[in-house]
Protein backbone atom coordinates (compact mmCIF):
# COMPACT_ATOMS: atom_id res chain seq x y z
CA UNK A 1 0.00 0.00 0.00
CA UNK A 2 2.36 3.14 -1.28
CA UNK A 3 -0.46 5.58 -0.80
CA UNK A 4 -2.05 4.22 2.39
CA UNK A 5 -4.40 6.60 4.00
CA UNK A 6 -3.16 9.42 0.91
CA UNK A 7 -6.39 11.64 -0.93
CA UNK A 8 -5.42 12.87 -4.22
CA UNK A 9 -7.25 15.03 -6.59
CA UNK A 10 -7.13 13.69 -10.36
CA UNK A 11 -8.39 16.23 -13.33
CA UNK A 12 -9.20 14.74 -16.05
CA UNK A 13 -9.89 11.00 -14.80
CA UNK A 14 -13.46 10.01 -15.97
CA UNK A 15 -11.40 8.23 -18.68
CA UNK A 16 -8.02 7.71 -20.11
CA UNK A 17 -4.76 7.72 -18.43
CA UNK A 18 -6.99 9.87 -15.21
CA UNK A 19 -9.31 7.07 -14.92
CA UNK A 20 -6.15 4.77 -15.33
CA UNK A 21 -4.16 6.63 -12.47
CA UNK A 22 -7.10 6.46 -10.49
CA UNK A 23 -7.46 3.09 -10.21
CA UNK A 24 -4.01 2.21 -9.64
CA UNK A 25 -4.18 5.14 -6.44
CA UNK A 26 -6.79 3.23 -5.24
CA UNK A 27 -5.47 -0.16 -5.55
CA UNK A 28 -2.84 1.68 -3.83
CA UNK A 29 -4.62 2.47 -0.71
CA UNK A 30 -5.61 6.23 -1.87
CA UNK A 31 -8.66 8.26 -1.64
CA UNK A 32 -9.55 10.07 -4.52
CA UNK A 33 -11.35 13.02 -6.03
CA UNK A 34 -12.46 11.86 -9.71
CA UNK A 35 -13.06 14.82 -11.78
CA UNK A 36 -14.33 15.40 -15.93
CA UNK A 37 -17.31 16.82 -17.84
CA UNK A 38 -18.45 13.59 -18.17
CA UNK A 39 -21.55 12.55 -15.43
CA UNK A 40 -22.00 9.13 -16.85
CA UNK A 41 -18.69 7.94 -17.00
CA UNK A 42 -17.09 9.47 -13.35
CA UNK A 43 -20.16 7.80 -12.08
CA UNK A 44 -19.12 4.20 -13.60
CA UNK A 45 -15.55 5.17 -12.15
CA UNK A 46 -16.56 5.71 -9.11
CA UNK A 47 -18.63 2.49 -9.22
CA UNK A 48 -15.43 0.40 -9.70
CA UNK A 49 -13.76 2.09 -7.20
CA UNK A 50 -16.37 2.15 -4.36
CA UNK A 51 -18.18 5.17 -2.98
CA UNK A 52 -15.49 4.81 0.09
CA UNK A 53 -12.67 5.24 -2.05
CA UNK A 54 -13.82 8.03 -4.44
CA UNK A 55 -15.90 10.65 -4.82
CA UNK A 56 -16.79 12.42 -8.29
CA UNK A 57 -16.92 16.38 -8.91
CA UNK A 58 -18.29 17.36 -12.34
CA UNK A 59 -16.98 20.86 -12.91
CA UNK A 60 -15.13 22.98 -15.66
CA UNK A 61 -11.40 23.78 -15.24
CA UNK A 62 -12.25 26.94 -17.24
CA UNK A 63 -14.77 28.47 -15.14
CA UNK A 64 -13.64 30.54 -12.01
CA UNK A 65 -13.75 28.78 -8.59
CA UNK A 66 -13.58 25.02 -10.29
CA UNK A 67 -10.25 24.69 -8.56
CA UNK A 68 -11.21 25.65 -4.98
CA UNK A 69 -14.01 23.75 -5.44
CA UNK A 70 -11.97 20.41 -6.43
CA UNK A 71 -9.96 21.20 -2.89
CA UNK A 72 -12.96 22.11 -1.17
CA UNK A 73 -14.70 17.97 -2.02
CA UNK A 74 -11.45 16.35 -1.01
CA UNK A 75 -11.45 18.30 2.38
CA UNK A 76 -15.07 17.68 2.85
CA UNK A 77 -15.05 13.96 2.10
CA UNK A 78 -11.45 12.85 3.02
CA UNK A 79 -11.01 15.43 5.58
CA UNK A 80 -7.35 16.38 4.03
CA UNK A 81 -5.54 16.68 0.61
CA UNK A 82 -2.04 15.21 0.10
CA UNK A 83 -1.51 15.00 -3.75
CA UNK A 84 -3.21 16.16 -7.13
CA UNK A 85 -2.16 15.09 -10.50
CA UNK A 86 -3.19 17.67 -13.32
CA UNK A 87 -4.15 15.14 -15.96
CA UNK A 88 -6.93 16.76 -17.79
CA UNK A 89 -6.01 18.76 -21.18
CA UNK A 90 -7.54 19.08 -24.99
CA UNK A 91 -5.96 17.98 -27.28
CA UNK A 92 -6.54 19.27 -30.39
CA UNK A 93 -5.17 19.84 -34.15
CA UNK A 94 -3.66 23.45 -34.96
CA UNK A 95 -0.76 25.00 -36.92
CA UNK A 96 -0.25 28.62 -37.55
CA UNK A 97 -2.57 29.14 -39.61
CA UNK A 98 -5.57 27.50 -37.96
CA UNK A 99 -5.00 28.92 -34.37
CA UNK A 100 -6.10 32.15 -33.44
CA UNK A 101 -6.31 33.93 -30.03
CA UNK A 102 -9.39 32.53 -28.61
CA UNK A 103 -8.27 29.07 -29.67
CA UNK A 104 -4.88 29.29 -28.09
CA UNK A 105 -5.93 31.06 -24.85
CA UNK A 106 -8.42 27.86 -24.29
CA UNK A 107 -6.15 25.44 -25.17
CA UNK A 108 -3.86 27.11 -22.60
CA UNK A 109 -6.25 27.70 -19.37
CA UNK A 110 -6.68 24.10 -19.32
CA UNK A 111 -3.40 22.35 -20.34
CA UNK A 112 -1.57 25.22 -18.23
CA UNK A 113 -3.43 27.45 -16.45
CA UNK A 114 -5.43 25.17 -14.72
CA UNK A 115 -3.25 23.29 -13.53
CA UNK A 116 -1.13 26.24 -11.84
CA UNK A 117 -4.69 27.56 -10.62
CA UNK A 118 -5.00 24.36 -8.79
CA UNK A 119 -1.77 23.72 -6.94
CA UNK A 120 -2.63 27.15 -6.00
CA UNK A 121 -5.86 26.58 -4.37
CA UNK A 122 -4.50 23.33 -3.03
CA UNK A 123 -1.20 24.91 -1.34
CA UNK A 124 -2.02 25.42 2.09
CA UNK A 125 -3.49 21.72 2.30
CA UNK A 126 0.14 20.37 0.39
CA UNK A 127 2.03 22.51 2.81
CA UNK A 128 0.39 21.07 5.70
CA UNK A 129 0.95 17.44 4.73
CA UNK A 130 3.68 18.01 2.81
CA UNK A 131 2.40 16.79 0.06
CA UNK A 132 3.01 16.28 -3.73
CA UNK A 133 2.19 17.69 -7.23
CA UNK A 134 2.12 15.21 -10.49
CA UNK A 135 1.52 17.61 -13.66
CA UNK A 136 0.63 14.99 -17.28
CA UNK A 137 2.82 16.52 -19.79
CA UNK A 138 3.75 15.37 -23.31
CA UNK A 139 6.92 14.41 -24.94
CA UNK A 140 5.04 16.97 -27.46
CA UNK A 141 6.35 19.88 -24.79
CA UNK A 142 9.83 19.89 -26.89
CA UNK A 143 8.56 20.81 -30.61
CA UNK A 144 5.79 18.94 -31.05
CA UNK A 145 3.81 17.29 -34.18
CA UNK A 146 3.55 20.34 -37.37
CA UNK A 147 -0.35 19.98 -36.36
CA UNK A 148 -0.21 20.37 -32.98
CA UNK A 149 1.21 23.58 -32.47
CA UNK A 150 -1.06 24.94 -29.33
CA UNK A 151 -1.25 22.02 -27.55
CA UNK A 152 2.39 21.46 -28.07
CA UNK A 153 3.18 25.21 -26.61
CA UNK A 154 0.56 24.42 -23.82
CA UNK A 155 2.65 21.60 -22.69
CA UNK A 156 6.17 23.36 -22.97
CA UNK A 157 4.35 25.88 -20.92
CA UNK A 158 3.40 23.15 -18.38
CA UNK A 159 6.72 21.95 -18.27
CA UNK A 160 8.24 25.38 -17.46
CA UNK A 161 6.01 25.61 -14.65
CA UNK A 162 6.96 22.02 -12.39
CA UNK A 163 10.42 23.18 -12.86
CA UNK A 164 9.78 26.40 -11.09
CA UNK A 165 7.35 25.42 -8.56
CA UNK A 166 9.37 22.50 -8.07
CA UNK A 167 12.31 24.49 -7.05
CA UNK A 168 10.35 27.66 -5.21
CA UNK A 169 7.29 25.22 -3.37
CA UNK A 170 9.77 22.18 -2.24
CA UNK A 171 12.22 25.14 -0.34
CA UNK A 172 9.29 26.92 0.70
CA UNK A 173 6.38 24.85 1.59
CA UNK A 174 8.01 21.17 1.43
CA UNK A 175 5.79 20.44 -1.70
CA UNK A 176 7.47 18.42 -4.13
CA UNK A 177 5.65 19.06 -7.70
CA UNK A 178 7.09 17.32 -10.57
CA UNK A 179 6.18 16.07 -14.25
CA UNK A 180 5.77 12.77 -16.37
CA UNK A 181 6.16 13.32 -20.27
CA UNK A 182 3.62 10.36 -21.81
CA UNK A 183 4.54 9.36 -25.65
CA UNK A 184 1.98 7.85 -27.88
CA UNK A 185 -1.13 6.17 -25.32
CA UNK A 186 -3.64 3.76 -26.26
CA UNK A 187 -6.55 6.17 -25.01
CA UNK A 188 -10.05 5.84 -25.86
CA UNK A 189 -9.88 9.22 -27.48
CA UNK A 190 -7.03 8.36 -29.40
CA UNK A 191 -8.49 5.28 -30.87
CA UNK A 192 -11.21 7.90 -32.11
CA UNK A 193 -9.26 10.58 -32.81
CA UNK A 194 -7.21 8.30 -35.32
CA UNK A 195 -10.43 6.87 -36.98
CA UNK A 196 -11.37 10.31 -37.51
CA UNK A 197 -8.42 10.63 -39.51
CA UNK A 198 -9.47 7.95 -41.88
CA UNK A 199 -7.89 5.17 -40.50
CA UNK A 200 -8.95 1.55 -39.83
CA UNK A 201 -10.96 0.43 -37.12
CA UNK A 202 -7.94 -1.80 -35.78
CA UNK A 203 -4.93 0.84 -36.54
CA UNK A 204 -3.17 0.24 -33.61
CA UNK A 205 -2.63 -3.55 -34.49
CA UNK A 206 -0.20 -2.60 -37.55
CA UNK A 207 2.20 0.18 -36.69
CA UNK A 208 4.81 0.79 -38.40
CA UNK A 209 8.23 -0.07 -35.93
CA UNK A 210 9.76 3.02 -35.74
CA UNK A 211 6.85 4.23 -33.88
CA UNK A 212 6.24 1.28 -31.85
CA UNK A 213 9.32 -0.85 -31.35
CA UNK A 214 7.49 -3.16 -29.35
CA UNK A 215 4.88 -3.69 -31.99
CA UNK A 216 2.26 -1.66 -29.96
CA UNK A 217 1.59 1.70 -28.14
CA UNK A 218 1.66 2.26 -24.66
CA UNK A 219 -0.80 1.23 -22.46
CA UNK A 220 -2.74 4.07 -19.89
CA UNK A 221 -2.11 1.30 -17.41
CA UNK A 222 1.52 1.77 -17.82
CA UNK A 223 1.50 5.25 -17.06
CA UNK A 224 -0.60 4.78 -13.99
CA UNK A 225 2.20 2.30 -12.74
CA UNK A 226 4.91 4.93 -13.14
CA UNK A 227 2.90 7.67 -11.88
CA UNK A 228 2.94 5.84 -8.52
CA UNK A 229 6.36 6.36 -7.71
CA UNK A 230 6.17 10.25 -7.90
CA UNK A 231 3.25 10.42 -5.67
CA UNK A 232 4.50 8.17 -2.74
CA UNK A 233 6.61 8.84 -0.17
CA UNK A 234 9.24 6.47 -2.02
CA UNK A 235 9.93 9.43 -4.03
CA UNK A 236 11.77 10.98 -0.84
CA UNK A 237 12.89 14.77 -1.70
CA UNK A 238 12.82 14.45 -5.59
CA UNK A 239 11.48 17.47 -7.00
CA UNK A 240 11.26 20.09 -10.00
CA UNK A 241 11.56 16.80 -12.59
CA UNK A 242 10.66 15.82 -15.92
CA UNK A 243 10.39 12.33 -17.67
CA UNK A 244 9.76 10.78 -20.51
CA UNK A 245 7.50 7.74 -21.18
CA UNK A 246 8.28 6.71 -24.19
CA UNK A 247 9.21 3.36 -26.08
CA UNK A 248 12.36 4.98 -27.63
CA UNK A 249 14.48 8.10 -27.57
CA UNK A 250 12.82 11.02 -28.19
CA UNK A 251 15.31 13.61 -28.36
CA UNK A 252 18.19 13.44 -30.70
CA UNK A 253 16.70 10.03 -32.84
CA UNK A 254 17.50 9.49 -36.09
CA UNK A 255 14.12 7.99 -37.65
CA UNK A 256 14.95 6.04 -40.96
CA UNK A 257 14.09 8.44 -43.66
CA UNK A 258 11.50 5.54 -45.07
CA UNK A 259 9.47 5.75 -42.10
CA UNK A 260 5.68 5.91 -43.18
CA UNK A 261 3.83 9.00 -41.97
CA UNK A 262 1.42 8.85 -38.85
CA UNK A 263 0.33 11.77 -37.22
CA UNK A 264 0.76 10.53 -33.62
CA UNK A 265 -0.82 12.22 -30.10
CA UNK A 266 0.95 12.36 -26.85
Amino acid sequence: MRLKDKVIIITGSTTGIGKAIALKCVSEGAKVVIHGLEQKWGEEVVGELGKENAVLHIDNLAEAGTAERLVNVAVKNFGKLDAIVNNAAIVASSNIHTTDSEFLQRIFQINTVAPFLLIKAALPQLTLNKGCVLNIGSVNAYSGEPNLLAYSVSKGALMTLTRNLGDTLHRENHVRVNQINPGWILTETERERKKEHGLAEDWYKDLPSVYAPAGRILWPKEIAAAAIYWLADECGPISGQVVELEQHPFIGRNPPKDASTIQVSK
